[in-house]
C-alpha cells in the first residue's frame, strides 16, 4: 500500500535573526509523521542541519525555500499536503501563495497566519476578544510615520512588516532619530507600510508557547524574560516558571492564550508575547507557529511541543497524545505542566556573535543578534542562572571589582544591586554621575575617569584585568559614547557584563547562590 506523504519545508540557510532552534523542530515533525505512518519529504537548504541529514527523513530535497522551487517540489511529489510552521517565517511566508497555486497547507490556515500577521486585521480581533495591546498604528509615508509617533507618544518602537528575526526594528526617543531611522533603514511606501508601536518602558516581557488542536489548548510553559521588555524575544534570557508574576497574572495570561487559540483557529504550534506592566497583561504579538524556545521549553517541561503538535496537524487530538495532563483540565482550566515540573528553574541563555564583529555594539535591543542559546537548571533560581552563564562561555566571578554605570533613569533601581555586591565582598567602580549617586546613598565606591579624563580610564581598568564584571545601561542614545567602548572592551577581555539592571539583578543572586550553595550537576533525563 502506498504511504500518504507530506512535504516539510525548512527555515533554509542560516544567518543572525534566525537560529538552529527551527531544525529542532522539523526533525521533530519528520519523526512524528514516520510515526503516523506518512512518507516525510523535507525541503530545506542549510547544509548544518539535522533535518538535511541523509537518513533523517524518507526524502529530502536540498533548494532554497522561494516560492517556485517549491511549487515545483510540490508539483513533482504531489503530497497529501505540506506543513509551513516548523521553519520559521521563512516558509510561513509562501503559505499564502501556495493555497492560492492550490496547495494543500496542513495545520493552521494561512487565512489564520494572514489575520496574525496582518496588523489591522490582528488589532481588531484583539479588541473584539476585549484584550489589551499597546497603542500603535501603520504609516505608509514619512510624514505619516511623524505624526503617528507624536500622537503615540515616544519611545516607540518602529520596524517594516513583515521581518524576520526583528531585522531593521529599533526603538527611537524623538522625531529626529525616527527620519533619521526612515532614511537610513526602511523605504516607506503604499506597499511597505513602517509598523509603528508605543514601547512600555520598564514592562515584564513573557513568552508562551502552546499547541492547539482546535478544540483544546496545551500551554507548554509561561517564560518571563529576565531582561525588561524591548529587547528581542531571540536575545533575551528566559526563566521557566515566571519568577516575579502572581499566579493571578499566570492564571490570565494561560486563559488569553487560550482564547488567541480558538479565536485564530490554531492547528499545531503558536507563540504569544506579553508584555505585564502595572499588572495589566497587553499583547505584542502572536505567531501560529514553532517558536525558537521550542526546543527550551520541550526540555524544560519533558514533553515534545513540536512532535505533538506534528500529530495534532495530521488530525490526532491532544487527548489522546497527553491524556495525563487533560485528565486534571477540570481543576485547571488553563493547562500546562506546571504541577508536574516546576520545582525547578530552567534559564535560556543566549550565545552571541560580538567577537566576530568587531565594530558592531554588544547592546541588546529589539533587532534580534543571537546565534545560538543554551541553558540552565538548578532547583534555585540563581544556581539555574549562573549555570546558564558559565554554558554561553561567561563565568560569573566570585570576588574582584565590577564596575557599574548606568542611566539616571536606571539609579534607583541598581540601587539594591550595589549594595549586595559590597556585603558580598566586591568593590564598586563608577565614573562621576554614578559616583556621586552611590555616594549620596552610603553605598562606597571608587571613582573612575572616563575615556575623555586622565588616565587609567576606564577601559583602561578593563583592558589591565582590574575590572571583573560590568553593569552598564543605555541612556537611549545611540552614538558611539563611553558606554559603546566600555561594552566593547568587556566583550573583548570575556569579561562579564549585564546592559539591563534586571539582567544585573539576577546576576547577582547568581553569584549569591554560588558562593553559598554547592554546584550540582544531574543528567536532563533525572531532571525529567
Amino acid at each position: 500500500m502506498k504511504k500518504r506523504k507530506i512535504i516539510i519545508l525548512g527555515s533554509g540557510p542560516n544567518r543572525i535573526g534566525q537560529g538552529i532552534e527551527f531544525d529542532y523542530a522539523c526533525v521533530h515533525c519528520v519523526w512524528a509523521l514516520k510515526e503516523e505512518g506518512y512518507e516525510a519529504v523535507m525541503v530545506n537548504c542549510n547544509p548544518e542541519t539535522v533535518s538535511t541529514d541523509y537518513d533523517t527523513s524518507d526524502k529530502l530535497f536540498f533548494e532554497p525555500i522561494v516560492y517556485e522551487d517549491v511549487l515545483n517540489i510540490i508539483e513533482s511529489e504531489k503530497p497529501d499536503g505540506v506543513v509551513v510552521q516548523f521553519g520559521g517565517q521563512t516558509p510561513l511566508k509562501l503559505a499564502v501563495p501556495l493555497q492560492n497555486a492550490g496547495v494543500k497547507i496542513l495545520g493552521t490556515s494561512p487565512e489564520s497566519i494572514d489575520i496574525a500577521e496582518d496588523r489591522e486585521r490582528f488589532r481588531e480581533l484583539i479588541i473584539r476578544l476585549g484584550l489589551k495591546q499597546p497603542e500603535s498604528g501603520i504609516a505608509r509615508s514619512k510624514e505619516e510615520a511623524v505624526l503617528m509617533a507624536e500622537k503615540i507618544g515616544y519611545p516607540v518602537l518602529v520596524r517594516p512588516s513583515y521581518v524576520l528575526g526583528g531585522r531593521a526594528m529599533r526603538l527611537v526617543y524623538d522625531t529626529a532619530e525616527l527620519l533619521q531611522y526612515i532614511e537610513e533603514a526602511v523605504l516607506v511606501t503604499e506597499d511597505k507600510p513602517l509598523l509603528i508601536d508605543r514601547f512600555l518602558e520598564d514592562a515584564i516581557e513573557l513568552d508562551v508557547d502552546a499547541v492547539s488542536d482546535g478544540e483544546d489548548v496545551l500551554v507548554g510553559a509561561v517564560m518571563e524574560h529576565i531582561e525588561e521588555a524591548g529587547i528581542h524575544s531571540g536575545d533575551s534570557a528566559t526563566c521557566i516558571p515566571p519568577y516575579t508574576l502572581s499566579d493571578e497574572i499566570m492564571y490570565e495570561v494561560k486563559r488569553q492564550t487560550r482564547e488567541l487559540a480558538k479565536a485564530l483557529n490554531v492547528r499545531g504550534l503558536m507563540n504569544v508575547q506579553y508584555a505585564v506592566k502595572d499588572n495589566q497583561i497587553y499583547i505584542i504579538e502572536v505567531n501560529p507557529r514553532a517558536s525558537r524556545t521550542v526546543p527550551f521549553v520541550s526540555k524544560a517541561v519533558g514533553y515534545p511541543l513540536a512532535k505533538i503538535a506534528s500529530k495534532v496537524i495530521v488530525g490526532r487530538k491532544l487527548r489522546d497524545i497527553v491524556p495525563e495532563v487533560f485528565s486534571i483540565k477540570e481543576a485547571h482550566p488553563a493547562t500546562d505542566f506546571r504541577d508536574r515540573s516546576f520545582s525547578r528553574y530552567s534559564i535560556k541563555e543566549v550565545v552571541f556573535p560580538w567577537n566576530r564583529f568587531p565594530e558592531v555594539d554588544p547592546l541588546l535591543g529589539p533587532e534580534m543578534k543571537s546565534t545560538g542559546e543554551v541553558m540552565g537548571i538548578d532547583e534555585d533560581f540563581g544556581m539555574a542562572f549562573y549555570k546558564s552563564q558559565a554554558a554561553a562561555g561567561s563565568v560569573l566571578p566570585e570576588k574582584g571589582n565590577v564596575f557599574i554605570s548606568v542611566a539616571d533613569k536606571d539609579k534607583p533601581s541598581v540601587l539594591p544591586v550595589a549594595k549586595k555586591l559590597v556585603e558580598l565582598g566586591f568593590t564598586i567602580y563608577a565614573t562621576s554621575g554614578t559616583y556621586r549617586f552611590f555616594e549620596s546613598s552610603g553605598i562606597p565606591s571608587v571613582r573612575v575617569s572616563k575615556l575623555s579624563e586622565e588616565r587609567p580610564n576606564v577601559v583602561d581598568r578593563i583592558r589591565n584585568g582590574e575590572i571583573h564584571m560590568v553593569i552598564n545601561t543605555p541612556s537611549g542614545k545611540r552614538e558611539r559614547s563611553d558606554a559603546y567602548f566600555i561594552r566593547r572592551a568587556a566583550v573583548e577581555h570575556k569579561i562579564p557584563y549585564f546592559t539591563t539592571v534586571r539582567a544585573a539583578q539576577a546576576a547577582v543572586e547568581a553569584i549569591n547562590s554560588f558562593k553559598n550553595r554547592q554546584l550540582s550537576v544531574k543528567p536532563l533525563q533525572e531532571m525529567i
